[in-house]
């Protein structure tokens, strides 16, 4: 697999091998694994690690050499359009070398993971089409989607995750932090699929030996309400905010964006957030999914300890 130091992709580690299958994991930053894998209960030492980027076909094609399954989960998951040129090479190009290597290689099942904006529609299905965007993150898990689909592996797409344990304090997490800190004073109205990284990644150990050839993980549409109400259940703090329509929003998002190309400290208002929220998508998924202030109580207890 790749992107197993992530969050998506450690979690997704940790169900494969308690389901009992031996991993073969690609990682640019080998020394990163036993950090990653312990606080998930993982003896680093179960799982054997290739050195290198998911876009060094030599290194791929190691990596997938005799494999029963291979699940692509390497990915950027940002709003921030400083990382455009990232997103792409590692959102586009690395999922192009992976899925051509494996299929090249005859892997029997092939997993790529991608996400709902790379969807078009309000309402989506197994048969939606392919998104058109401009925000560079959709715009990039579109691209990936088509490559996927032209390659003929199963996709599954999770909704925003949250739950502890996130390696490198991703997007979703790190605004929930963020809000906790009362720097999120302000949400669009809207809202936007969320569901528990652990119900995504025990989703994505069933798919590596059948299931759907296309999977919605599990989770559920939140209105950015509930999102502060859950919030403020779970923490018992007020956590004032205005709610405002996704359209009045929308020029300080594109405010935000051009500030953050000159800021070198993280905006926690983006455009693309707010986009997502006006879109407000939603999917049906028949994948169970834990109760949304669990997977809260979880990741502030998490947050918690991690700056205790």
């Amino acid at each position: 697999m790749t992107g197993g130091t992530g969050f998506v992709g450690s979690h997704s580690v940790a169900a494969f091998v308690a389901a009992g299958h031996r991993v073969r994991l690609l990682a640019r930053n080998p020394g990163d694994v036993p950090e990653v894998l312990r606080p998930l209960g993982i003896d680093p030492a179960a799982v054997e690690v290739v050195a290198g980027a998911a876009t060094d076909a030599g290194r791929v094609a190691e990596l997938v050499r005799g494999a029963d399954a291979v699940l692509h989960a390497a990915g950027v998951y940002s709003f921030d359009r400083r990382r455009r040129q990232e997103m792409r090479r590692t959102n586009v190009i690395a999922t192009e070398t992976v899925l051509g290597a494996a299929r090249r290689a005859g892997v029997g099942r092939i997993v790529h993971v991608s996400s709902f904006v790379a969807l078009g529609g309000s309402m989506l299905d197994e048969n939606s089409a392919v998104a058109k965007s401009s925000e560079a993150y959709a715009a990039s898990k579109a691209a990936a989607e088509a490559i996927a689909r032209n390659h003929g592996a199963v996709i599954s797409y999770p909704p925003a995750l949250l739950g502890p344990h996130d390696p490198r304090l991703g997007d979703q997490t790190a605004r929930l932090r963020a809000t906790l800190r009362g720097l999120m004073p302000i949400w669009p109205t809207g809202g936007f699929p969320l569901g528990d990284v652990r119900d995504t990644a025990a989703m994505h150990a069933r798919l590596l030996t059948g299931g759907p050839l296309r999977c919605f993980g599990p989770g559920r549409f939140v209105s950015t309400r509930e999102y502060l109400r859950t919030l403020r259940e779970v923490t018992g703090r007020r956590l004032p905010a205005v709610f405002l329509p996704g359209a009045a929003l929308a020029p300080v998002g594109l405010a935000a964006d051009a500030l953050q190309r000159v800021w070198p400290w993280p905006i926690p208002v983006q455009g693309g957030a707010i986009r997502t929220c006006r879109n407000a998508q939603r999917f049906v998924s028949s994948e169970q999914a834990r109760p949304l202030a669990e997977t809260m109580a979880d990741t502030v207890r998490w947050l918690a300890g991690r700056t205790a």
